[in-house]
Parts: C-alpha cells; sequence; structure tokens
C-alpha cells in the first residue's frame, strides 16, 4: 500500500530508484518533510512545506518545487495510492541537491565540494512517496543517550536532512539497553529531543519544551504547541520532577514516556486528544 513518483515515473517504491551519483544517496546530501495524509488531505502542508523551503535556504541549496508543482502530484498520489476508507498515510516529500548537470567534468563529479561557478551546477532532484500510515499513540520506556549528542551550533540540527546515522545509533543504543527509545542531549549540555520526535513535558499544568538553541529540530507538531499557547520554551534537564508527563512528539505521533532511566512516570491518560488539538 505505497506509491512513489520520481523522475516523471509513478510506482512501487521497491521498483524505483535514485541514480548512483546523486548526493542525496552519496552523501546524504538533502532535506525531506513527512506529513500525515487524513481524509485525503495533507495536514499541515503549509508549515512542513515552510520549514523545507526555510531549511533549504539556510543549507544554500536551490528552492524545492513550488505549491503550483506539488499540489497535483500530491492529489495524484492520493488517488493512486490505495488507502482504507478512512485510512491514513504518511507522504515523505525528498529534496535532494542531486548531481552534476554534465556527468563526469570537474571536481563536483565526486566527493563533498560543491560546483564552482565556471562549473557545471548541479541538478537537485525531487521526488515522492505515500505509504499507509497509522498514527500512534502508544506508551513507551527510554533512556538518554550515554553515546550521542545533538549539536546546538550547526545549521544541520536546524533542518530535516537525509542523514539519520546518529538517530540510528542512539535508537541502537537504546534497543541494546532493553527500553524503546533514547534521548538526546545536545553539546550544550542540556535535553534536546528524542531520535525523531520533540520532547514536551507537562509540569505544574504548563507543557515546556526545549529551545531551538539547544539543537533540537524545529517540529512542526512543537511550533503548533508553542503558537496556540500551549506551550513555552525552557531548558530541561533529564531528572523527572514528581507529577511530570513526559511526551514525543512528531506529525505522525504523540507517545508518553512511562519510564525514563529506570524511574517511572506518570502516563498522559489521552495522548491522541492532545495531538489531534494541534491538528488545523
Amino acid at each position: 500500500m505505497a506509491i512513489a513518483w520520481i523522475d516523471g515515473r509513478w510506482g512501487d517504491p521497491a521498483h524505483l530508484g535514485l541514480p548512483l551519483l546523486d548526493r542525496g544517496l552519496q552523501l546524504a546530501d538533502g532535506l525531506f518533510e513527512t506529513l500525515l495524509i487524513s481524509g485525503g488531505q495533507p495536514r499541515l502542508l503549509a508549515q512542513h512545506l515552510a520549514r523545507w523551503r526555510h531549511s533549504a535556504r539556510l543549507l544554500g541549496m536551490d528552492p524545492p518545487p513550488s505549491d503550483a508543482q506539488l499540489q497535483p502530484l500530491i492529489a495524484e498520489a492520493i488517488a493512486r495510492c490505495p488507502l482504507a476508507p478512512g485510512g491514513s498515510g504518511a507522504l515523505r516529500l525528498n529534496w535532494s541537491r542531486g548531481q552534476p548537470e554534465a556527468q563526469g567534468e570537474g571536481p563536483s563529479a565526486r566527493g563533498i565540494a560543491l560546483p564552482a561557478p565556471d562549473e557545471p551546477p548541479l541538478r537537485h532532484r525531487f521526488w515522492l512517496q505515500l505509504s499507509a500510515c497509522t498514527p500512534t499513540f502508544t506508551p513507551l520506556t527510554a533512556m538518554v543517550s550515554r553515546q550521542e549528542r545533538r549539536n546546538a551550533n550547526s545549521l544541520l540540527s536546524r533542518c530535516k536532512t537525509f542523514a539519520y546515522g546518529q538517530a540510528i545509533q542512539a535508537r541502537r543504543e537504546a534497543r541494546e539497553a532493553g527500553v524503546d527509545e533514547a534521548l538526546l542531549l545536545s553539546t550544550s549540555g542540556e535535553l534536546c529531543c528524542g531520535t525523531t520526535a520533540n520532547l514536551l513535558v507537562l509540569r505544574q499544568g504548563r507543557w515546556l519544551t526545549p529551545p531551538l538553541t539547544s539543537g533540537c529540530l524545529p517540529g512542526v507538531m512543537r511550533q503548533r504547541a508553542l503558537e496556540l499557547g500551549l506551550a513555552r520554551e525552557t531548558s530541561l534537564t533529564a531528572e523527572p520532577q514528581p507529577g511530570d508527563r513526559w511526551l514525543l512528539i512528531n506529525s505522525l505521533s504523540c507517545r508518553p514516556i512511562v519510564a525514563l532511566q529506570g524511574q517511572n512516570l506518570a502516563s498522559l491518560d489521552n495522548p491522541e486528544a492532545f495531538w489531534t488539538q494541534l491538528q488545523p
């Protein structure tokens, strides 16, 4: 139950692919957005596209496709993907720095260097994938990673890039420790986020979330909570206070943390209701 589009072709994601010279494949040099499809419509599309385009500017990439280019493709993907009636899906939009226009010419044809002004430019590449997906609200257990830290000063920490090696290693560390998830500290020493989600802590009746200066990703659901006045930014440590309720949230999930570092935490009674409150 999935469909993909790349370079003008529709097909099964398992049967489509990237050219081997694409920097997204070779160097993880690209950006993506994952958003919920519900009721046949993309949710918070404008917010996701705004972050996508801002990230491209930060990293010196060409602008991603325009709304006029994207909307027909997204509509066709929804029409083509056999989601169950009333079912939901995960739409992933990808933007790679691509490959040189003229393959094999100049130093930019290999290595990490970007083309000089007198060299062939890079041809950026867009593709999308839509898969059936049910939002997740089940509780989880967590630890604080001892091996991985988010870089509070890196531009990459502000962008949703293809490079998820650090998150993979932190999740691997958690599974080897017998828990579901790892929380990450930042290089500034404060608590930052989960491997694939933002952190929210309900403390004394108010939701708190680490500031962007911690190196956490500017998540769309996190931003919605701030804009709606439901949360505020503050530095957090890995020591829960009595009565705290902790959760990890993104566009496809809202999962209470019921144990951290072996310490049991109070669980949020209805995480789905809180997550739904942030939807438009």
